[in-house]
């Protein structure tokens, strides 16, 4: 006999249902069906079916004389016992105790890594209910608080098979399934995700962005957000799933099983930190080893599989840094590049924050040391990592795996699998030597094999004795006799590439390296990709293994090759930049080096790919090139960085270069000064613009001069000068209009507008904006005019003109999403709030406060989360959240400390003054209050008078000075 509980409740006996009586018989079975082979006395039934009741208990003799009745013959029963009645009953034909068994059994499956079996369960076990646990019963008549309802174990074994299936791949069964339980529950966060997870994988984009929405709405209706998981979801959908990055498995994958056994146990196992660290000799597989378990392992991280090559052990290149490794995986993981902080911890948060809630598969490959890895190795529970390095790893990052040499037997199997030759057959003694002359390495046995593929009238015994040949290149006699078997042409390339600055050239650079032309390079990259002595790891982009480039660079380049490939990207990037950035050409350095290789760009989009994707070429050219070369390659790669936010990249790789004139060094000291204010450093920023501007001077450069003078204003400014500010802003201005510089004009009176804005003269700074808005239009420097509509916007809000100020807002974030600034954006949105409180419609200031903290979410930029904090501040003082307020006044005190911003520091001082004052806290508030006085009265601003009067007019210890 069945019964059923996962549902409504009932009872069968083969195919046909078993009558069970009114409502109170049924209660009564359902109390013995809970305490199934367990005897309960009448009284406890009694208690349990008629609480309060007692009279009753003879009813219970009556009830179970008919059940007794419905269930003989049916193999159950119902029997008297010393202690009371009890339903004798197969466990498993209790459908309740059938689920805890099959998802008992599921685990066990898993354990034992028999994925397809515990699927097979699970659904079993999903298929058991029918709806909700005993929905036809009141469960305070069979036990009320005392029954454990099995509905959250079903919501965890739907939950569990869904997982299972999109690790399968079975993502339809997945999606259908979360179909009809987020109908059903829609405010269920988890089921929301692995239904956006399957539609995802289905490539319905859209169908999973409508899911988050339902969620989101689901959630608001109960007072909730959505989670991170739902939220980093929703923004892979909307941006596409991360594709994979790894370069495509290894030809002729041979051995290894123990090594693969062990990666896999721990991709599947527990653990928070989930890593294999793979080590060895150069050229024994190791980067092999890890692509090849990354494929097999596709399966359990459907949600992307990243490779990042960290040159730990690159000839002539130097180890990736780890700010730049991080750029790279936020890159890879698809976060728009002005969207990926400045510093390496904040980076290293947004690329924890991408991987929580996702089964991701990161390759750390050639890592130099164990400190290069740590800060990129995922935390999320589901993700996992491979690191390959010739070092050791250290016992907490994980599992660890020493690549020995092969084994004989498969050694000699994957020189049979690459070389597929009837050459070979019968021959199993000669190849057991062959690849013992190999050493039993991977690199090795391949070049060899590849050789014999080439060159099909050898014998085997032919390529023997050749490999017998090397002499004193003994440890590789395999490279070294694909080497020798080069014409000279081919050899000087390989000789060459050892030589290379970066880790991948394309053609074009290649030719420039090489001095051939397209057609003859062409020829020659492919010749040297036949014989394994270069990788092709992307359309015509070609790379060098470390342990033959280590080969390759024994004998020294000639001596014009690195320098015709330094002129090609230098006359490149000038290419690419004026065209990327059209406004920055007046700026732009001269570029006296020629080449014929140079490429030019008919459109914005393909010079920003070029540059892009020749980032990490181009800064180790500035790294290995000599001074001319270098510096200028930092200057004109500035914007890049500059405009994506990354000033501490760009620092690192250009800061330590020193041009030996005053051209050079005007150009470096006066973009070192811009990266450095960005930054939050105002002082060093000063003393490095404050130093260009006599070269400029001396260079009889006017425009250099009006950008130096700027850059002083602008550090100026942030130290609390602003009478130095306006005095150099006013200098900026003539020189600008003395070279017709229109762009450069509506900066520097967009400038003396804010400053004048500082100081209360609003009329005045409205009239500068409004002619600054007008030149930047006409220069067409968009950015610069969503900065001068922003301060348009903010003087009518001083002068109470709040619905006019809201579309100019409107339009500079409008041109701010167009160019993708969003440093802009989160300016515009902040502002539109600060015109809502202001005309007192506190939740839409509130709307736009929060629109403008995930426009800013991971911009290193000092200055705009000193506004952001601010604006909120206020916010919050207004609509009476006093604790809020005060927390953000306190951050942005913070931020003024950090940066030494005076004018920010005055702000966070009031604004803690009047808070505590609010709350009642006076003697707290009494050292702000004089803090602030002083720090207007020095930066001569009216508010020093106003704070003065209205401390005047306190009674409390506030007013007490």
């Amino acid at each position: 006999m069945e019964f059923r509980m996962l549902g409504p409740l009932e009872a069968w006996h083969g195919d046909a249902p078993v009558p069970l009586g009114d409502q109170q018989q049924r209660f009564i079975l359902v109390v013995l069906l809970l305490h199934v082979n367990k005897p309960v006395s009448p009284e406890r039934i009694t208690e349990i079916v008629w609480p309060e009741q007692p009279e009753r208990r003879s009813l219970v003799r009556g009830y179970i004389n008919k059940l007794r009745k419905a269930v003989d013959g049916t193999g159950a029963a119902i029997e008297r016992t010393a202690t009371g009645y009890v339903l004798r009953a197969d466990e498993d034909d209790i459908d309740t105790v059938r689920f805890d068994r099959l998802r008992e059994d599921a685990a066990q499956a898993l354990r034992d890594k028999d994925e397809p079996r515990a699927i097979e369960l699970l659904r079993e076990a999903v298929a058991l209910w029918r709806g909700r646990f005993l929905e036809d019963i009141d469960i305070d008549r069979v036990g009320g608080a005392e029954v454990i309802l099995p509905d959250e174990s079903y919501h965890d074994a739907l939950g569990d098979l869904a997982e299972l299936e999109l690790v399968s791949g079975d993502h339809r069964s997945a999606r259908d399934r979360m179909r009809k339980a987020v109908r059903a529950t829609p405010e269920h966060q988890k089921y929301a995700e692995l239904l956006m997870r399957a539609l995802m994988a289905g490539g319905d984009r859209v169908g999973a962005i409508r899911v988050f929405e339902a969620a989101s709405t689901a959630l608001a209706e109960q007072g909730f957000e959505p989670g991170t998981v739902l939220r980093n979801l929703a923004e892979r959908a909307r941006r596409g799933e991360p594709g994979s990055s790894l370069p495509s498995r290894p030809g002729g994958f041979t051995g290894r099983t123990a090594e693969l056994e062990t990666i896999e146990a721990a991709a599947a196992g527990p653990g928070e930190r989930r890593a294999v660290w793979i080590s060895g000799a150069p050229g024994i597989g190791k980067t092999g080893l890890a692509v090849e378990a990354a494929h097999r392992l596709r399966h359990r991280f459907p949600d992307g599989q990243l490779l990042v090559r960290l040159n730990g052990f690159t000839p002539g290149v130097a180890p990736m840094t780890v700010s730049d490794a991080l750029t790279h995986l936020l890159t890879e993981l698809g976060v728009p590049a002005e969207q990926i902080p400045d510093t390496v911890g904040r980076k290293a948060t947004v690329y924890q924050s991408q991987l929580y809630g996702t089964k991701t598969l990161v390759v750390l490959d050639s890592a130099a040391s164990p400190e290069q890895i740590r800060p990129l190795l995922p935390e999320a529970r589901d993700c996992f990592a491979l690191v390959t390095s010739q070092k050791m790893g250290e016992p907490d990052i994980g599992e660890h795996v020493r690549l020995a040499p092969m084994a004989p037997d498969d050694a000699s199997t994957l020189f049979r699998r690459l070389t597929g030759s009837a050459r070979v057959r019968g021959r199993a003694a000669d190849v057991a030597g062959l690849v013992k002359r190999c050493g039993y390495m991977p690199v090795s046995i391949t070049v060899a094999a590849a050789l014999l593929r080439k060159h099909d009238r050898w014998s085997l015994d032919h390529l023997l004795g050749r490999l017998d040949d090397s002499g004193a290149w003994r440890d590789n006699a395999a490279v070294h006799t694909s080497r020798q078997l080069l014409d000279d042409r081919q050899r000087e390339v390989f000789r060459l590439f050892g030589h290379l600055p970066g880790p991948a050239v394309d053609l074009v650079a290649a030719a420039a390296l090489t001095g051939n032309d397209i057609a003859d390079t062409r020829k020659l990259l492919y010749d040297l990709h036949e014989v394994c002595l270069l990788e092709e790891v992307a359309p015509d982009r070609y790379q060098m293994l470390d342990s033959i480039k280590e080969f390759a660079a024994l004998e020294p380049p000639p001596a014009e090759a690195l320098p015709r490939l330094f002129d090609f990207y230098l006359v490149t990037l000038a290419n690419a930049v004026k065209v990327a950035y059209p406004f920055d050409r007046a700026a732009l350095p001269s570029v006296p080096q020629e080449s014929p290789y140079g490429l030019e760009f008919d459109d914005q989009a393909r010079a920003l790919a070029w540059i892009t994707a020749e980032r990490d070429n181009l800064m180790a050219a500035i790294r290995r090139s000599g001074t001319d070369h270098a510096w200028r390659l930092a200057a004109l790669i500035w914007r890049h960085f500059n405009t994506a936010n990354r000033f501490e990249d760009w620092i690192d790789a250009a800061g330590s270069v020193r041009p030996d004139d005053d051209y050079g060094l005007a150009h470096v000291e006066i973009r070192l000064s811009a990266a450095h204010d960005r930054c939050g450093r105002h002082e060093e920023a000063l003393a490095l613009a404050e130093r260009a501007l006599p070269r400029w001077t001396r260079l009889g450069d006017v425009a250099g001069e009006a950008g130096a003078l700027c850059a002083i204003a602008v550090s100026a400014m942030q130290l609390g000068d602003h009478d130095k500010a306006v005095a150099n802003y006013e200098a900026a201005l003539g020189k600008y209009a003395e070279c017709g510089d229109l762009r450069g004009q509506g900066h520097a009176l967009s400038m003396l507008g804010y400053l004048n804005e500082q100081h209360g003269r609003y009329e005045t700074a409205l009239r500068q904006q409004e002619v600054a808005v007008t030149f930047l239009r006409e220069s067409g420097h968009l950015q610069g005019l969503a900065h001068a509509l922003n301060n348009v916007g903010a003087n009518r809000q001083h002068l109470g003109m709040l619905d006019e100020a809201i579309p100019d807002h409107l339009e500079a974030h409008e041109i701010a999403v167009e160019l993708g600034d969003l440093c802009v954006a989160a300016y515009a949105l902040t502002n539109i709030a600060d015109a809502h409180r202001l005309a007192g419609r506190i939740p839409e200031a509130l709307h736009h406060h929060d629109l403008a903290a995930k426009a800013a979410a991971g911009l290193a930029d000092a200055e705009l989360q000193a506004r952001l904090c601010r604006d909120r501040a206020a916010t919050e003082r207004d609509r009476g959240d006093l604790p809020a307020a005060l927390l953000l006044y306190r951050s942005l005190l913070d931020v003024a400390t950090g940066t030494g911003n005076r004018t920010h520091r005055s702000h966070g001082e009031i604004g803690i003054a009047r808070t505590l004052h609010a709350l009642g806290r006076h003697a707290e508030a009494v050292p702000h209050w004089d803090t602030a006085e002083s720090v207007f009265r020095e930066l001569d601003q009216p508010e020093a008078d106003q704070v003065r009067a209205e401390r005047a007019g306190l009674t409390c210890p506030c007013g007490q000075r």
